[in-house]
């Protein structure tokens, strides 16, 4: 099988490259950048000197694109909208958008989280590839959009309570690292600005609030229902902690974490813990940690999640979903054991 990775030399892209490189059907792998076209992949991603001696190709997304089974397009936000006519006309197998551009299908939706669609006679192509609740529902798909990193443990988080009864708006607090902001350094992502610090950002209008959204009125089948995603910027390089408090039947509370293990059962990527997880129990793998606690007098459940943003959160559910449109084995390429200690 052959794939291209368009916009390679991001965090992305880099994870991307990881992980098809050791996958056992990819037989080979085009890594295309503008910034580095010509330059040795590893001299831009060290770790992947084991597995590489190629060079970023400096091709345009058309003539990357054309003959190859799978396109991944590891761009900056916008940037696949632009690509997008050029890529379909090269006729890939199927394609896998990393970005923002088609995750959502509603575009006033989209308008209010993105600004004005730049390409929306694409948005129909493309299926929302959420991957360990759709599994082999994306089976046949010939456009992938991969989640975002919040978005997906947000989803995580809410997915089992969408026949719950839920009584109040869901409330989900994530904190992610440094990494989720890209390759490029900013005020806000530099070590010195994150070290040793915590801070809110996108308060009341983080952009996978859109994603959210579209996924939790689509599972409750309201199309008010709202549920609210606080994201943090925190001290660490990788990762996701997301922590949810909401109410819902007193019944699904004193139930919390069976409810949660019967909705995963058979998800390969989601493991439902008995304890709380730790960030550092995900980190490096494509397994999102996952804990339900409740309380049966209440009502209230606090659910938390773990996992790396650039693997469950990016590369490795869009390689997950690769799998799953293809018919190919799920966890093809994404057996990973995590470091410990990190």
């Amino acid at each position: 099988m052959r794939i291209a990775v368009i916009g390679a030399a991001g965090y992305v892209g880099g994870e991307l490259l990881r992980l098809a490189l050791q996958h056992p059907d990819i037989t080979e792998v085009v890594a295309t950048s503008r910034s580095q076209a010509g330059r040795p992949i590893a001299e831009v991603h060290p770790a992947l000197g084991a597995l590489t001696d190629a060079r970023f190709a400096g091709l345009t997304p058309a003539e990357a694109s054309r003959g190859q089974d799978v396109v991944f397009l590891a761009l900056e936000h916008g940037e696949s909208s632009r690509v997008a006519g050029e890529v379909f006309d090269a006729a890939p197998g199927l394609v896998v958008d990393l970005a923002a551009d088609f995750r959502v299908r509603d575009l006033r939706l989209h308008e209010s989280y993105y600004g004005v669609h730049a390409a929306p006679e694409f948005v129909s192509r493309f299926t929302y590839a959420l991957a360990d609740v759709l599994g082999t529902e994306l089976r046949g798909a010939e456009a992938l959009a991969a989640p975002g990193c919040f978005a997906t443990a947000a989803q995580l988080a809410l997915y089992p309570l969408r026949n719950a009864g839920v009584a109040d708006i869901p409330a989900l607090f994530g904190v992610t690292g440094s990494s989720g902001a890209g390759v490029h350094p900013r005020p806000t992502t530099h070590h010195p600005a994150r070290a040793n610090n915590l801070f809110a950002y996108g308060v009341l209008h983080h952009r996978h609030d859109a994603e959210v959204l579209q996924a939790w009125r689509g599972w409750t089948a309201s199309p008010s229902a709202t549920a609210r995603l606080m994201t943090h910027s925190g001290p660490f390089v990788r990762g996701i902690h997301l922590t949810m408090h909401a109410t819902v039947a007193p019944e699904f509370a004193a139930d919390a974490g069976a409810r949660y293990a019967g909705a995963y059962a058979g998800r390969p990527f989601v493991r439902v813990t008995e304890q709380p997880p730790e960030l550092t129990h995900a980190v490096g793998t494509n397994v999102a940690l996952v804990h339900a606690a409740g309380n049966g007098v209440t009502g209230e459940v606090q659910v938390m999640v773990a996992l790396d943003n650039l693997i469950k959160g990016a590369g490795g559910q869009a390689l997950q979903a690769m799998n799953l449109a293809l018919g190919l084995d799920e966890a093809a390429g994404l057996r990973l054991a995590a470091p410990f200690p990190c």
